[in-house]
């Protein structure tokens, strides 16, 4: 009996143009890992995603403060930025999360080396 929808148990955000995330699909399909991108540029996916993300990895680990789109930020935009704002500026601005998020249904991990990877889905 063959399904008419195929469920990934793995799951990877991103933004497709970013080296990050190429390097870390390439691993993916090379390490015969099956899984499902999607890009959180999309309406309201990052959105939708961070109030579960930050439970399980932290607003502080999702946050990229080394990329183009912090160095956009205005001034009052990156000062005095808790929890609240965090999420609220990742929301607002989807290339503020850091990639790749990768989620296996049990954990979740932000960023990527080969090494966290293998450790993860072994």
């Amino acid at each position: 009996m063959t399904q008419s929808t195929t469920t990934f148990a793995v799951k990877i955000w991103g933004i497709k143009n970013c080296d990050t995330m190429k390097k870390a699909m390439k691993w993916l399909d090379e390490n015969g890992v099956a899984y499902e991108f999607v890009d959180y540029k999309k309406a309201g996916v990052a959105e939708t995603n961070l109030p579960d993300w930050n439970a399980r990895a932290g607003w502080q680990k999702l946050l990229n403060t080394r990329g183009l789109m912090w160095k956009k930020l205005s001034d009052d935009e990156r000062a005095a930025v808790d929890e609240a704002k965090a999420l609220k500026l990742m929301a607002q601005y989807p290339a503020l999360i850091k990639r790749p998020v990768l989620d296996t249904g049990k954990e979740l991990r932000v960023g990527f080396t080969p090494e966290s990877y293998a450790e993860m889905l072994k």
